[in-house]
Parts: structure tokens; sequence; C-alpha cells
């Protein structure tokens, strides 16, 4: 049975990796796509491969590295005039390995500007909506990371990522908006590099787990997507 069926998922770096899966993933239970990609030539395979499933998608285009920017890229979802039911908030960088103490602030700035500010800006805009129509699952990527110094940035803000997570959950805990975070693992793409242990197509059904939750269901909680790798196909 596809339980999303007629539903609006905006998926935020869904033009390769990670984030493709997760908009096919999403198409496979019925449900429209908004995919995004920092030019709008990216987005296409996306749209392609989505649209096989018969479901509508559109394509949006747009950086997270400043506040201005992602204002304009929620200003174009905006105007496709279809509601955001779900967001996955999966667009994210990573740091080139350096000596802790080395990280410029303009570094650990960039950082948390698109792994943590863009998460907050995007929800912010999508989420008093979901709160209105009293439907709505959120969904934030984190990471497993740990007793990496030369990625501390990284680290950091995927830790502000979780905190994020748990305290708008409390906040949308009363709106059937439920609220969770995921880890993906190591994953072989460009951001995990490819020493990483697992295929990119080994995320799925794991990161899908928390869009497909009753109403009702666990807000505030922490997935790993690599617990339930097998159990799809």
């Amino acid at each position: 049975m596809k339980t999303l069926n007629g539903k609006w998922a905006l998926v935020t770096g869904s033009s390769r990796g990670i984030g493709q899966q997760i908009a096919k993933a999403l198409a496979q239970q019925g449900c429209n796509v908004i995919v995004h990609g920092r030019q709008l030539d990216h987005t296409h395979t996306t749209l392609n491969e989505v649209k096989e499933f018969g479901v509508q998608a559109l394509a949006v285009a747009g950086e997270l590295d400043s506040e201005l920017q992602v204002r304009e890229l929620i200003s174009e979802v905006q105007r496709l005039s279809v509601p955001v039911d779900i967001l996955y908030n999966n667009a994210a960088i990573n740091n080139q390995s350096t000596p802790m103490f080395e990280f410029s602030q303009a570094e650990w700035l960039r950082t948390f500007q698109v792994n943590l500010f863009a998460t907050v800006q995007l929800c912010n805009a999508f989420a008093p909506a979901m709160r209105e129509r009293r439907w709505g699952r959120i969904i934030n990527l984190t990471s497993g990371i740990a007793g990496q110094p030369d990625l501390a940035p990284y680290s950091a803000s995927k830790a502000a990522v979780d905190k994020y997570t748990q305290d708008l959950a409390c906040e949308l805990k009363d709106d059937n908006v439920l609220v969770n975070h995921v880890d993906p693992g190591w994953i072989r793409t460009d951001l995990g590099g490819p020493n990483a242990w697992e295929d990119v197509a080994s995320v799925i059904p794991g990161v899908l787990v928390p869009a497909l939750l009753p109403d009702g269901g666990p807000s505030g909680r922490f997935y790993a997507a690599q617990d339930y790798k097998g159990l799809w196909g």
C-alpha cells in the first residue's frame, strides 16, 4: 500500500546521493516530490526517475550557504503553490580534514550555516503551515561521527541539529507534526568519500522510516538507517 499518496515532500540536496535515494523512495510511496539542487540542471536525473513512479515532481535550485540564498529558495518553493507536507533536511557539507585548532572562524560559520541555520530557516518557513493542517513530517539528517576532531565543525553542527530536532519536536508535540532525526550511516557519496563503509542504496528503507510514521507516532527520536538495511526489496 502506498502510504503517502497525494502528499508533497521537499528534499534538500536531492539531485544526487542520499537525497536522490530519499526522493525516489518517497515517490514509491505515492508522494509527490520537490527536488532540490544547487543548480536546476542538476535536478534532471532525479526528476525523471521520480516521475517513473507516476507521481508529480517539481524542481527548485539554490544554495544554502547564506541567509539570503535560503530565503530565495524558500520563496521559490512557495511560488510552486503546493503544500510542503514532508520536509527532509538532507543537504549538508563536510570539512577538509584539518588540525582542530586550525579551523578558521569562517569555516565554522560556513559549516553551521549550511548544516544547521539553513535547516532552521526551512523549518521556520514550512512547519507553521504543517501545524495549521495538523499533519507534517520533518526529518533532519544527522551523523554518527565520533572521535574525529579533524572534522570538528561538521561534527558540532550535526550535534546542534540533534538538539534542535528535539526542541522542535517538543514545540510541535500537540500538532501531529512529527520531527525526527536519522543517521544514514557512513555512505560512499561525495560527502562521505570513497572509503565509506556503505553503498548509497543501503540508506533505504531506514531514512524513510520517520516519514512513514503513523499519526501520533514518535517525535524527537533518533533513527539509524543502517539498522533497517536489507528490509526493503
